[in-house]
């Protein structure tokens, strides 16, 4: 306890995220300026291109700035997200369904089991894309404050599984095409016609979702909730009591309520199936559904959501629903502030050009190491978690990597769909650590709402252990899985021999 008190006491004493997000985007103006006045400069290896810092001081930065300040904000990803998908789960909340759907469950599931069975549906919500971030940690904090504990530990567990896992999962992602799409383009730098499966990846994803959550269960029930008592939360701040008995008229509501929710989730099937369907790809069947994601939260939840607050009284007008709905948005003004300081910070970062110079940089030096195979690999794991420390975005940061690493390891023998194993582990783990994950500041407006005092160090040092032990155990799975020989999913091999590649 002794490293994290120090952690959290440290990071506590940090400025309020919105200040800690305009420090950092004076901190981009300087190193920018810096960088443009020592003419630093870094050749990309896929283009040949001399990549130079953007000046944010200059004239042309300085207008940057101020002419792209609501653009920012307007069009940064998590902002939106949130506001749609709460408003549905706004509504289940204060229309009394989600609290009598937890109070089942807390009868229902053993205790023992409510954190795997939360660490796996969170590694599994990266179906729905980014819905988990906001979806999951609500409940799991009701969830958990239900069953008489810490309301914080519910969203740890529901932050690791979404965050710290999201490069596993039992099925196929979004991820998947787009980190194959950028896999094979770094791999035609020496083999034009070489291709790359979407399910390269998939039998060590699905090893991967069962190892986490095992993981996550132990480093739960060994650290994380022994160590709850040093997080005071109020627990009387939210959610449901687990000893009020569930009336007659909640049961009728709720059966009202699952018929409407299967009757919208068999519309959106069709919708999907059908060739005529609104969210039927033509050149892929699921990519409209993947694209609709959050549009698609909103309904599922506010559908049942007004039939049960229809049934139990608490709707009696279409006022009532838009005065819930304005009181969840209105709980959200905090991090509706916080967001627009992280959007002009992330998108300054990216506009100075330093992540992707930093990133080119770091693996160009670990390219010039000799290293054993295993040792290269998680140099490499290793690399990409300290990537992710300074480029928040999954794409973005494999597109600075991918030309590097994947022609690199290739001549050293590893096959292009190994290397992007390696980079789903470095670029998940160290998600729930990195104030650069825009999502970060959602997951601390929950733990705010239990305990108002926490700041970005009590979450850090909440989650830094599922950051050691996921980092750890991931990269041991990669690498027996390596000198085990076994194929890492339908076309995914593990080694590769450039001469017959080339012949």
């Amino acid at each position: 306890m002794n490293i994290l008190g120090l952690i959290e006491r440290t990071g506590n004493r940090l400025p309020h995220p919105a200040s800690l997000f305009f420090l950092g985007l004076c901190c981009i103006m300087v190193l920018s300026w810096l960088a443009a006045v020592l003419e630093w400069r870094v050749l990309h290896p896929a283009s040949g291109t001399s990549l130079a810092a953007n000046n944010l001081i200059s004239r042309d930065g300085a207008w940057w700035l101020l002419s792209h300040l609501v653009e920012n904000f307007i069009k940064f990803p998590p902002l939106a997200i949130v506001l749609v998908g709460m408003l549905g789960i706004g509504m289940a909340e204060r229309t009394g369904l989600l609290a009598t759907i937890l109070r089942l469950v807390i009868v229902r599931t053993p205790q023992v089991m409510l954190t795997p069975v939360t660490l796996f549906l969170g590694i599994m919500s990266s179906l729905a894309v980014d819905a988990g971030y906001v979806v999951l940690p609500p409940i799991a904090a009701a969830l958990y404050l239900a069953a008489g504990r810490s309301p914080l530990v519910g969203i740890a567990v529901a932050f690791a599984g979404v965050s710290a896992g999201f490069g596993a999962n039992l099925f196929i992602t979004a991820l998947d095409p787009l980190l194959a799409g950028f896999t094979q383009s770094a791999a035609t730098i020496l083999v034009a016609d070489y291709q790359v499966a979407v399910t390269a990846n998939w039998w060590f994803m699905i090893a991967s979702t069962l190892v986490l959550t095992l993981t996550g269960w132990w480093v739960t029930v060994r650290w994380v909730e022994p160590l709850s008592v040093h997080y005071p939360a109020d627990q009387t701040a939210a959610g449901p009591s687990a000893e009020t008995a569930i009336t007659a008229m909640e049961i009728r509501a709720l059966y009202r309520a699952l018929a409407a929710l299967l009757l919208a989730v068999t519309i959106i099937l069709l919708w999907i199936f059908l060739p005529e369907g609104v969210l039927h790809g033509e050149g892929n069947r699921f990519a409209r559904w993947i694209e609709a994601t959050v549009p698609l939260l909103f309904l599922v939840f506010v559908i049942p959501a007004i039939v049960f607050g229809v049934s139990i009284g608490n709707i009696r007008s279409d006022k009532d629903i838009a005065d819930m709905m304005g009181a969840t948005i209105a709980a959200l003004g905090p991090y509706i502030v916080l967001a627009f300081f992280a959007a002009q910070f992330v998108e300054a970062f990216k506009y100075s050009s330093l992540g992707e110079m930093l990133a080119i940089s770091g693996g160009l030096w670990l390219a010039s190491l000799a290293l054993p195979a295993p040792v290269l690999l998680v140099g490499f794991v290793m690399l990409a978690m300290l990537a992710n420390l300074f480029i928040g975005s999954s794409s973005a940061k494999y597109a600075f990597l991918a030309p590097v690493f994947v022609p690199m390891l290739m001549l050293a023998g590893f096959s292009p769909e190994l290397t992007q194993a390696a980079y789903r582990v470095g670029d998940s783990v160290t998600n729930v650590i990195t104030p650069l994950n825009p999502y970060m500041i959602i997951v601390l407006a929950f733990v705010q709402q239990y305990a108002q005092k926490a700041g970005m160090g009590t979450l850090i040092a909440m989650m830094l252990p599922y950051t050691i032990a996921f980092a750890l155990i991931w990269s041991l799975l990669l690498v027996g899985w390596l000198l085990l020989d076994i194929p890492l999913g339908p076309g995914g091999s593990l080694v590769f021999e450039f001469i017959q590649a080339a012949r």
